[in-house]
């Protein structure tokens, strides 16, 4: 039996664990979420209000969220949250305004 057989029979609960981690990451980055209906949504170049805006995103606009840092305490249609995304380069937005069905990270810190 060669070797790469031998191997696949032995870990392959593992391999198939290790596969679907590693899908599960790929479709979490790939993720776009929605702003919260009728809201449009300041773009700030840190995680706060207290920083400047650089952009507005329209009602209706989807993120891909980069990665999640903690900041300023923002309350929002889900909920209050200190949690911000990162979503481009200096962009920042409150997790309190996007929909991504948890209230923890689901992406990771920046």
């Amino acid at each position: 039996m060669p070797v790469d057989q031998a191997q696949d029979i032995a870990g392959g609960d593992e391999k198939a664990t290790a596969t679907a981690a590693v899908e599960a990451m790929a479709a979490t980055a790939a993720a776009s979420y929605p702003v919260a209906p009728g809201y449009r949504l300041n773009v700030r170049s840190g995680p706060g209000t207290n920083y400047s805006i650089v952009r507005v995103l329209s009602e209706g606009a989807e993120v891909r969220i980069n990665c999640q840092t903690p900041g300023m305490w923002v309350s929002g249609p889900y909920g209050t949250s200190n949690i911000w995304d990162n979503i481009g380069s200096g962009q920042y937005v409150s997790d309190a305004y996007i929909r991504t069905g948890s209230d923890g990270y689901v992406a990771s810190r920046c």
